[in-house]
């Protein structure tokens, strides 16, 4: 999980600065390829791997939001002042949210970055068609780029209202204090081979251009 976080953070960083040259329009599509493959591997990593990294425990803690905003609502309500609010609940489940909203717009995001690259829009309604596809790529491209900045506002604000560094465990992947171990097997081997799988399909890209 650590490898793909990395490989996806700095591949999306990477696609969206190269995004409006043209100069570097060929980073932008091999980085934006990148982003769509280890997109692929955390949906099915998020099926078969350990149950701290499944797509049902982030959908369970998502869930739970219903059930928040009635409290919230309950608590809001005349005569429900001495309603408790777990308000600690809230940074968690908007994490959840941003993560799982963030992986849902990768796909539209690659997609219209696919079409735009082999020119569907002309296909679609000629010069407006391709227009409608840049322009949805674009908003894609800042929607996700929002809920990054969303995702480490919240990172940061619960590092501050807890005064410990969470973002730490994304370097290390060790928790401080006492517990049990989440995962008990480190899984190098894969992360190894999600480096050597990216490294090879970019250099098999650079290959391919200078052919």
């Amino acid at each position: 999980m650590r490898m793909f976080h990395w490989l996806f953070a700095l591949s999306f960083v990477g696609a969206y600065i190269s995004a409006d040259s043209e100069h570097w329009r060929l980073v932008h599509v091999v980085l934006g390829y990148t982003v769509a493959g280890l997109l692929a591997f955390r949906v099915l990593y998020g099926l078969v791997g350990p149950r701290p990294a499944r797509l049902s425990t982030m959908w369970r803690k998502v869930s739970g939001t219903g059930a928040w905003l009635q409290t919230l609502q309950a608590a809001w309500a005349p005569g429900g002042h001495g309603q408790s609010v777990a308000w600690r609940q809230a940074p968690i489940l908007l994490m959840a949210i941003s993560l799982m909203a963030l992986l849902a717009v990768v796909l539209p995001l690659t997609l219209t970055g696919y079409g735009s690259f082999h020119e569907w829009g002309g296909d679609l309604g000629g010069e407006w068609g391709t227009e409608l596809l840049e322009e949805l790529h674009e908003f894609f491209g800042n929607t996700a780029l929002s809920l990054v900045g969303v995702h480490l506002a919240l990172l940061a604000g619960q590092s501050f209202w807890r005064q410990k560094n969470l973002a730490l465990p994304m370097i290390t992947g060790r928790l401080e204090g006492r517990g049990p171990d989440l995962i008990a097997n480190n899984r190098v081997w894969l992360a190894v081979l999600l480096l050597l799988g990216v490294l090879a399909y970019i250099a098999w890209e650079v290959y391919s251009a200078s052919l």
